[in-house]
């Protein structure tokens, strides 16, 4: 009864706006406006809904939905720059990092990696870039994403080796180090690129890595996902049971074999595919 006596009211409602000449207001998000969630409120157009717009986009990017991207748009730079530099980033990353660490902890403690620690390694893979190492001093002065991607003017930034680390990264990786795993570092870097990585990664605090994998001569032209995959197999091969994978990319992350659980950090400047 209390269904179809809101049902009634609804459609005299439509008819009496249809009556008057009268349009109903959209409806659909709450905007920047003062609604609140679960508040059906009145969408508008317009310039002063960038802010929002370049948060759906960012939520649109993290998901995966997307797709592949080549550059920020161009309205959402501004919008970048400020979730980059101010706490929202830091605050995202150091939740991802504290969920991974709770995994961490969980899985050794029920030593669900299989085998007990006398037949398999537990490890946990890291990419470098966006996840160990920040990379905004670079992109600050690049547009914050809205730029084409520019190998000379990256090779020459990879050259100075003075990237910072991630706090919620460094954290995690001296945490996992002192639990016992084996830290393996997974990056798309060329070889050639060998001594500045290694370089940067002890700049910003990072030591005591297992291994460090970078592209190989024979790598060029592979996808992330095949590259990253390969290696994962290799590990697998050598005797570790990858229980964390942290990246900052889907690409980092997806491919068989994958961890046994995978921990994206947030990165709206560039995709990799």
């Amino acid at each position: 009864m209390l269904r179809l006596r809101l049902l009634l009211l609804a459609l005299s409602l439509i008819a009496l706006a249809g009556a008057s000449g009268a349009r109903p207001a959209a409806i659909g998000l709450v905007t920047d406006t003062g609604g609140r969630a679960g508040t059906a409120v009145s969408i508008s157009s317009g310039a002063g809904d960038d802010a929002l717009f370049c948060d759906s986009w960012r939520l649109s990017v993290e998901t995966a939905n997307a797709g592949p991207w080549r550059t920020v748009p161009a309205r959402c730079a501004g919008f970048v720059r400020d979730y980059m530099e101010g706490p929202r980033y830091a605050s995202d990353s150091a939740v991802v990092a504290a969920d991974s660490l709770a995994f961490a902890s969980d899985a050794l403690a029920a030593a669900v990696w299989g085998g007990g620690a006398a037949t398999a390694r537990p490890a946990w893979v890291f990419d470098v870039d966006e996840t160990l190492l920040s990379n905004a001093p670079y992109y600050a002065v690049n547009g914050w994403g809205s730029q084409e991607y520019n190998e000379t003017s990256w090779d020459e930034w990879v050259d100075v080796a003075k990237a910072p680390a991630l706090p919620s990264s460094l954290k995690l990786y001296n945490d996992l180090q002192e639990l016992g795993f084996h830290v393996i570092l997974l990056t798309g870097r060329g070889e050639s690129q060998r001594n500045s990585t290694e370089a940067n990664l002890l700049f910003a605090g990072y030591n005591s890595w297992e291994k460090l994998i970078l592209r190989q001569p024979s790598d060029i032209g592979k996808t992330a996902v095949l590259y990253k995959s390969e290696r994962r197999a290799a590990m697998e091969a050598e005797g570790f049971k990858i229980l964390g994978n942290s990246g900052d990319q889907w690409s980092d992350l997806i491919g068989s074999p994958m961890a046994m659980r995978s921990f994206k950090l947030p990165n709206p400047m560039y995709f990799i595919s």
